[in-house]
């Protein structure tokens, strides 16, 4: 399997955490007025963790198209 195709799998498991993760907080927050849980925090790290996995995913999957497979 070719670094593109594992990077483009991962950004698509990574995206479709991305969308669970954002719905559970938003289903889980009390509100802007209310203190966050420590389900929330949680739940917000985990955002910005999925967030860092993305990007670099997509900027190889990106690259490799461009760069015909050549890394």
């Amino acid at each position: 399997m070719t670094m593109q195709k594992i990077a483009t799998r991962v950004f698509i498991y990574a995206s479709i955490a991305f969308g669970i993760v954002g719905m559970l907080i938003v289903l889980t927050s009390g509100g802007p007025d209310t203190r966050d849980t420590p389900l929330t925090e949680t739940l917000i790290r985990i955002l910005f963790a999925i967030v860092f996995v993305i990007l670099p995913s997509f900027a190889l999957s990106v690259a490799g198209k461009y760069l015909g497979g050549k890394f």
